[in-house]
């Protein structure tokens, strides 16, 4: 009962993460940078659908790669710099820039809940620092590679304006460092506040 429970919820989250893929693909405001934005996120749900059956995450996983595929597939429909609710925000808020860039960042970090069930079902560690330290590093090289990427395409076609779209600096020269923090930070505070309950439930993907 419990399994068909937790299938019937995969799919939900399958279905909503595929519809919103539709409608950011339905007049974007630039289909190249779409497309730079929405293929990391569709390259890792491949891998997920992929992989279901051989090595099955607990649902908590599967919620955060739900979050983080549709947070880029907004970032990819709208452009990160334009998204409206946050462009309201800057207007309310007298910000001098578009933060959703930032958001998203933030909402990176909860993939090291991911990680830390990776490396607990397929490694030699076990809870504590090392396995802490080791989450952390691993979003923040995450984070880095993103960035050396989003380097090289910007340096092999700075002219095109999509690309400059798609890497959203918006002006800020430390945009790179910032993204960076604010990944480490919602890294720090994901393992804070749902360690807990990921223990519980890879209690119940051990029991089965």
């Amino acid at each position: 009962m419990r399994e068909r429970v937790y299938s019937k919820t995969h799919l939900f989250l399958f279905l909503t993460v595929i519809t919103v893929l539709i409608w950011s693909a339905v007049k974007p405001a630039s289909y190249l940078t779409w497309v730079l934005e929405v293929s990391p996120a569709v390259v890792g749900l491949i891998v997920v659908i992929a992989t279901y059956h051989r090595f099955r995450l607990t649902t908590l996983s599967y919620v955060i790669i739900a979050i983080l595929a549709i947070s880029m597939f907004i970032g990819g429909h709208y452009i990160y710099s334009k998204v409206p609710l946050f462009n309201w925000m800057k207007e309310t808020f007298h910000w001098q820039r578009n933060h959703y860039d930032r958001f998203g960042h933030l909402l990176k970090g909860l993939f090291a809940i991911v990680l830390r069930e990776i490396l607990l079902r397929k490694t030699p560690l076990t809870k504590g620092g090392w396995l802490v330290t080791i989450v952390i590093s691993m979003s923040l090289a995450i984070a880095a590679l993103y960035e050396i990427i989003e380097w090289l395409v910007g340096a092999a076609a700075k002219q095109i304006k999509a690309v400059k779209d798609f890497l959203g600096t918006q002006g800020d020269p430390w945009d790179t460092q910032w993204d960076m923090l604010f990944c480490f930070i919602g890294s720090v505070i994901t393992l804070l506040i749902f360690s807990k309950l990921h223990d519980k439930l890879l209690k119940n993907v051990y029991q089965q």
